[in-house]
């Protein structure tokens, strides 16, 4: 395939933006880079694929997900609404998880499918829960994002909120899909190995999670979203959630630690002494009322700080936009969290934590040898678009209804808007379909905690 007449924006380290330029592209990666008239005169029999002068450019990366949360759209809370973060995760989400089947994990991961690939997001780190469908879970999403053409790493959720069988059986999922990824491995599928919170995994449970671990394994755990979980592992262990964690060695370069909106200086020290990735939710730590990290300090220090969205909408441009302007709100100073500290979470970090699940070739960036994940935004800027001041046309220019096409791996699943891979006609009204027997099961599992 030979992309032209494409406004380039490479993201690599210096990024460059090249006008009128060209991308060759060959067994799911990119070949060449040049201008559209070299490339077209070096490859005259490839049929050219004219991008119109809209920008190509990586697609997006979340770093943190949940696709089994997507039934919970226009649903009811029963009683009165939640006051805090504890009261969300028992009165919503945890009464939702256990009301999913095999179908509604299906569709709840292809619904979420569908967005990403609309709005430009090739690559998500999936954090999965459905404690009444543990075994087999894992596999329903890798073939929903299978079918998809996107990239997928996949992990299930082990809590003890559920007692120990179900522990159990969550740890087994785990090494279950991890060795079929081993055995049979997958280019656009990965695992890593899932944990709720500190707050719902007594010390036993973290042990047999790391003894169970394949070695090299990391985890993917939310940390601190609230200040219950520092205080429900301080009463557990006399330790912050960090320290304890640490004692179970499950920190490390390959574990991402969700949220860490409550840590205090030490544990963000052990985040960097030991290499471990923190996933940052704007949108989700705001809609939550849990408050706000200490992003911009736990970057300075050299944490790998990235960007997810925790569940909500997989148009990750909204979420650049709502990390640059909570960071300004909660400081009431206008300097805070920069657009060059945005791009580093979503841009550079997010490439990175990306790469460690797929090293086979370069994610994130248009050069010679990386996967050919690539967006097409139609975006006509009124003022100059440069490198330096690219963030900021993305802040307050770029909208998700600019994503015109989508490829992964060299393939389109959206051209034109029009969608290649998934229907999404079909799927939306299969889930209104199933939704209704969610929701009445969601009813059932509520009304046991009001």
């Amino acid at each position: 395939m030979l992309i032209t007449n494409a406004n380039v924006i490479t993201w690599e380290t210096p990024n460059r933006v090249l006008a009128n330029h060209a991308i060759y592209i060959e067994d799911g990666h990119i070949q060449e880079i040049g201008t559209t008239r070299s490339l077209t005169a070096k490859h005259p029999k490839t049929k050219p694929v004219d991008a119109n002068g809209q920008y190509v450019m990586p697609g997006g990366i979340c770093a943190h997900t949940h696709f089994y949360g997507a039934f919970a759209r226009g649903m009811a809370i029963p009683g009165p609404a939640p006051k805090d973060f504890p009261e969300i995760l028992q009165k919503l989400w945890w009464p939702l998880d256990r009301s999913l089947d095999a179908e509604a994990i299906r569709y709840s991961a292809l619904v979420c499918l569908v967005d990403a690939i609309k709005h430009g997001t090739t690559t998500l780190i999936d954090h999965h829960a459905s404690p009444n469908y543990i075994d087999g879970s894992l596999d329903i999403i890798a073939d929903a994002v299978d079918k998809s053409g996107l990239r997928g790493v996949l992990c299930y959720e082990v809590t003890d909120r559920d007692g120990i069988d179900k522990a159990s059986a969550g740890i087994s999922e785990n090494v279950r899909f991890l060795k079929r990824l081993a055995a049979d491995p997958h280019p656009r599928l990965a695992g890593t190995f899932g944990l709720h919170a500190s707050l719902t995994l007594s010390g036993a449970t973290l042990q047999a999670c790391r003894a169970a671990a394949p070695a090299g394994t990391g985890f993917h755990i939310h940390t601190a979203e609230h200040e219950a979980d520092e205080y429900d592992s301080l009463q557990k262990s006399g330790m912050r959630v960090i320290d304890r964690l640490q004692k179970h060695n499950i920190l490390g370069p390959n574990t991402i630690a969700a949220h860490g909106v409550h840590f205090d200086a030490r544990e963000m020290e052990i985040l960097k002494e030991t290499g471990t990735w923190l996933s940052h939710q704007p949108r989700s730590n705001m809609n939550n009322g849990v408050g706000a990290a200490q992003i911009e300090s736990m970057m300075r220090m050299g944490i790998k700080v990235c960007l997810g969205n925790d569940g909500f909408t997989n148009s990750m441009w909204d979420e650049w936009k709502t990390a640059y302007l909570l960071h300004k709100v909660e400081h009431r100073d206008p300097r805070r969290m920069g657009g060059y500290d945005v791009q580093q979470m979503a841009i550079y970090n997010n490439a990175a934590l990306a790469g460690m699940f797929f090293p086979a070739a370069p994610i994130g960036q248009i050069v010679p040898g990386a996967a050919a994940d690539l967006i097409f935004v139609d975006y006509h800027p009124h003022t100059p678009l440069t490198e330096g001041n690219l963030p900021w046309h993305i802040l307050f220019g770029f909208q998700q209804s600019m994503v015109a096409s989508t490829m992964v791996a060299g393939k389109f699943l959206m051209k034109n808007r029009e969608l290649l891979t998934l229907d999404e006609a079909e799927i939306a009204a299969r889930a209104r379909e199933i939704a209704p027997r969610v929701w009445k099961k969601y009813e059932e599992e509520a009304a046991k905690v009001l």
